[in-house]
Order: C-alpha cells, then structure tokens, then sequence
C-alpha cells in the first residue's frame, strides 16, 4: 500500500507541477492588477496538495508524531503568511510571486525533510523569522526615501562584512565563507549580495557618467577582490555578472559590457592557475571519472543521481540521494530530479524563469532609475545563483558550491532570499502606489 501511494503520488507531483506552473504564465501575462483570481486559487490548491502528499510519505518513512506537528506548522505559516500580505497590501502587492515563492518553499521542505528533518526544522524556523521582515520591507520600500541616497552606506558595510569574513573567518571546503558569533554561524556574502545592488544602484542614479562608472567599477572590483582573497569565488562570479549587467543596462554602452567580459575572463584564468582548488573543480568538471575517488566524486554521484532517476524519477525515498556529500545544499537539484524525475525538476526550472520574469517584469514598471536597477540586480542575483547550482549539478560548469534559491538549505541563503522576495513586493507596492496617486491627480 505504501509503495502504491508513492508511485501515484510520483505522477501526481509531476502533473500538479506542471499545471502550477502553466498558471504561473497566464498569471504572469495579467496586467497590473494580477486579476486571474481563478488561476490563483488554484495554484494555492495545489500548492497545499503537493505539500500534503510529500508529508504523507515522509510520515509513513520517518514514523513520527512530530513530522504531523512539523507539517501543521508549515501549513500554518503558509495560509498565515499569505494572509497577512493580503490584509496589509491589499491590491498593490504581487499575488503570483508569492505563490510561487510558497510552492518552491513547500518542495524545499519535502526534500529537506526527506533528507535531513533536523535541518529541515532549523530551515523553517528561519523562514518564519525572514517572513516577518519580508512583510515589513514593501512598507519600507515604498516609504523609506533615503534609501535612494545612501550609496556609500550600502559600499563600505558590505566591504566591511567581507573583510571581517577574510580575517576571521572559518574555512569550509578550502574557502572562508562563514563567521560565527555566540554559537550562531552566518554567511555575510548572502546579505552584501543585496547591499551591493543597492550600492550601484544608488551610484548609478545619481549620473551615469564616466566619474560614476569609474567610482562604482573601483568598489566593484573591490568586493570581488576580497572574495577572490577568501576563496569564495562562486560569490565573486555572481558579484561581478551583476555588476557588468546593472552597468551596462544603465548606460547603454556595450563597450563597458565588453570590458567587464573581458576583465572577468583574465580574472578567471589568473584564478585557475592561483588557486588548487579551483584547478580540481574544473578538472572534475571536464573529467571527473578520472578523478572519481576525489575531487570528481560529488559530480559523479550528481550524474549517476540524475541519470538513476530518468524522466519521472524513483518515488520519495526510493532513491540514494545521501551518497551525494553536501546533497542537501550544493546538489540538492540532483536529488531532486532522483527521486522527481528530470522532468518535474525541468519543470521547477521553468518556475524559477517565470520568478525571475517576475523580477524583470516589476523593476520595468518602476518610475525612478534607482528602483528600477535594484529590480534588475537582485533579478540577475537570483537567475545567476541558479544557473551555478543547476550547471554544477549536471556538469554543464564547474561546481560552485552556491545553493538553490529557497529549496537548498543554508540559513543565511535562505534568510536574504526570502529578504530579496519582499525587497521586490516592496518594488511592486512602490509602484501600485505611485500609479494609484497619479490616476487620482489626473
């Protein structure tokens, strides 16, 4: 009887999915008001019901009365959540964005659970706590106008997080990433991620004229500079697409894009020969059978992982996700399409195009250029990070170690994309307020 229910419920996962995500596409097709209220109940229906099931087979697997309190919990916080954005936002904040921030939460937690249900936990408890800030930050946004101005604010607190990381900071995987204060360890990259598209933002708004280019290049190079220094190079390649995309969008010019592109292909090259360990992770990209015992092992079990599972996957628990080291946060896509198949995992892929749409879509209906540049930095954030995991994942680039955006674990990751998911409500809100002030002046 259990294996019945997961081989249906395997079918039942790629379906909904794929039905969820057709409506993401007419909900994205809506003007401004995303009035498709149809399509939205309904993917709320199947948001709740894919929710459902995955904790129907953990619970038969796991056997504990706390996995029912654990998915009462998130059942809550995801009706709760919703709610609440209704109530204080009302018409001006983006249904279909959060929907589809709450369907890949709610596969994040599965999985998690799946793999881990102590890390599962530790997820949750940090989304409910980001969760309170994303409500909040839509009312910040659209209030708070010094945000415009405090460009230097933004540049030196983010250089100052990453240079305490590259004194201080604890090693993992050859690279310092992490600094750990009271028993708690974070990432500070996470969140300079977002202040440093503020930075450029707020330098770009104010001219975008040489000096200005000049200015907001030098700080640039310096972030990527000190993460270069600490090794964490996957966050160093995310800092400086942004940069040469927010700069060439805000100037036109191709030849800053040319420039940057060929700065960062030096860059690259002089890192390769610098660093040992991004020798072995290019050399376990472009062969890692050869050096399977070693650095091709987590990419080789990636392939067999994604390879296992075909195109409609094994069933939960059906697979052996846990022979993939650090399954749970650099290759969970690999996981995923284990036991999902490869096509609910392309499926999944084409939600998080339609989040980045999303993001493109509100930071084009923005006013001012600085609110628009913030839109499209944190949108080129976001698809970036998901190209490096996804890529790592199936050998299409070197492996990363970036995680999935709101399906991986990591609390600081976790934290500021949930942050970076109301920073775009707010933009959205910003804007629903705006319009609806100049249609009652007209």
């Amino acid at each position: 009887m259990q294996n019945l229910f997961i081989v249906t419920a395997k079918y039942m996962f790629i379906i909904l999915l794929a039905f969820y995500v057709f409506l993401s596409y007419i909900v994205l097709r809506d003007g401004k008001k995303q009035s498709h209220k149809g399509a939205l109940s309904v993917q709320s229906l199947i948001i709740y019901t894919i929710h459902l099931c995955g904790y129907i087979i953990i619970y038969m697997n796991l056997e504990k009365d706390s996995v029912v309190i654990f998915y009462g919990a998130q059942l809550i916080y995801f009706i709760v959540f919703k709610g609440l954005f209704g109530v204080i936002y009302e018409k001006t904040y983006h249904k279909g964005l959060i929907n589809n921030m709450c369907m890949m939460l709610a596969v994040g937690f599965i999985m998690l659970s799946r793999l881990s249900y102590e890390k599962a936990v530790k997820q949750f408890i940090i989304v409910v706590m980001a969760s309170l800030l994303a409500l909040a930050i839509p009312w910040i946004i659209s209030r708070a106008k010094a945000l415009v101005t405090m460009s230097y604010i933004y540049c030196f607190a983010g250089i100052a997080f990453l240079a305490t990381v590259l004194i201080i900071g604890q090693l993992s995987y050859g690279a310092k990433l992490s600094i750990e204060i009271a028993g708690f360890s974070f990432q500070p990259s996470e969140f300079v991620k977002i202040l440093y598209v503020f930075f450029i933002a707020s330098l770009l708004n104010k001219g975008t004229r040489f000096k200005y280019v000049a200015v907001s290049a030098a700080f640039a190079g310096l972030h990527v500079i000190i993460l270069v220094l600490s090794k964490d190079l996957g966050s160093a390649l995310i800092f400086f697409i942004v940069y040469i995309v927010m700069i060439y969008v805000a100037t036109c010019r191709f030849f800053y894009f040319g420039a940057g592109i060929l700065a960062g292909s030096g860059a690259a090259y002089m890192a390769y020969k610098l660093f040992y360990h991004v020798q072995v992770r290019v050399q376990a990209f472009t062969d890692p059978w050869s050096v399977i015992d070693t650095g091709g092992y987590q990419v080789a079990q990636s392939l067999f992982a994604i390879g296992t599972g075909g195109l409609l996957g094994l069933g939960l628990y059906k697979g052996a996700p846990r022979t993939i080291p650090v399954v749970e946060q650099d290759f969970i896509f690999a996981a995923i399409s284990e036991e999902f198949g490869a096509f609910f995992a392309l499926t999944l892929l084409i939600l998080y195009i339609n989040c980045f749409l999303c993001f493109i879509k509100i930071s084009m209906r923005q006013t001012g250029m600085f609110y628009k540049l913030v839109g499209l930095g944190l949108a080129v954030t976001y698809a970036v990070q998901t190209i490096l995991t996804v890529g790592g994942a199936i050998k299409f680039i070197p492996s990363t170690g970036v995680t999935l955006p709101l399906v991986s674990y990591g609390g600081s990751s976790i934290l500021c994309t949930v942050i970076v998911f109301g920073i775009i409500q707010g933009l959205a809100v910003h804007s629903n307020l705006l319009e609806a002030e100049h249609g009652k002046n007209e």
